[in-house]
């Protein structure tokens, strides 16, 4: 587990951690189950479709990569901070994951529909919609979706690479954490998880790079992201409140059963 003083530290419970019972080990099963699922056929799918035009984005100049790692980086920290405004207003309306789905639907339909140039303007409006829904879970688990540490929380789900191989989803190490305060440990937070989300972002911009017909291929990305990410913060939050419970390293070290049983059928295969 990293213990980085500047980055974040190890959480410390008061009170002796409660022995797992039946319930919890359930919810924990449910919650592997979840993870594996998210990485099924859909994101798969948009992941092949991502890669059969990956040597085309290899060829555009590398001012539009670097368009797309700034794009990242200025999408989490704007995100980051309008999360920390009230969530009142239209946020009052979009408070179910199938509400900002359809949402980012309209979004990505809208930023595919001129080709990479609107594709790429699109890409704060996305990151935002998605950090929303992050952070409306968060409150879901019992955290206050407005405070420094919960928002920094949200934005590390967005580390979450997708279906690659070795990609293990979430980072336990985080789960019984609590991340720096600081305005230095937020920008360090950013800098480690933007470029994991650049690259999924490539996934989606590689989908919208034909105009007019990047428009069913944005909705369809940005729709299948929101459902990758909301999904990753029902896992991550969920051990969270588990973890406030019975203890961190009980919670992560039974997650990590469940989920290697799941995938042992397919390293059989």
């Amino acid at each position: 587990m990293t213990k980085d003083p500047d980055f974040m530290r190890v959480i410390n419970p008061v009170d002796p951690p409660a022995p797992l019972t039946d319930a919890a080990r359930v919810q924990i099963k449910a919650l592997a189950q979840r993870q594996h699922a998210a990485s099924g056929v859909l994101m798969q799918v948009v992941s092949f479709l991502g890669g059969q035009v990956e040597d085309g984005l290899k060829l555009l100049p590398d001012s539009t990569r670097a368009r797309l790692d700034a794009a990242a980086t200025r999408g989490l920290r704007a995100s980051y901070d309008a999360a920390g405004r009230s969530m009142g207003g239209m946020g009052r309306f979009i408070a179910t994951d199938r509400a900002h789905k359809a949402l980012a639907s309209m979004s990505g339909a809208i930023g595919g529909f001129g080709g990479l140039p609107t594709a790429l303007a699109e890409l704060p409006l996305a990151t935002t919609v998605i950090f929303r829904a992050v952070q409306r879970i968060a409150a879901e688990h019992g955290e206050d979706p407005l405070t420094v540490e919960t928002r920094a929380q949200c934005l590390h789900v967005f580390g979450k690479g997708g279906p690659e191989d070795g990609d293990d989803g979430v980072d336990t190490s985080f789960v019984g954490a609590r991340i720096g305060l600081s305005g230095a440990a937020i920008n360090k937070l950013i800098s480690k998880v933007a470029p994991k989300f650049a690259t999924v972002l490539g996934q989606k911009l590689a989908s919208q790079t034909v105009p007019i017909l990047g428009a069913a291929a944005g909705a369809g990305t940005n729709y299948t992201f929101v459902s990758y990410y909301t999904d990753m913060a029902h896992v991550h939050f969920g051990l969270r409140a588990l973890a406030r419970i019975h203890g961190t390293e009980a919670v992560v070290d039974a997650f990590h059963a469940d989920l290697a049983l799941l995938k042992r059928p397919l390293m059989k295969a």
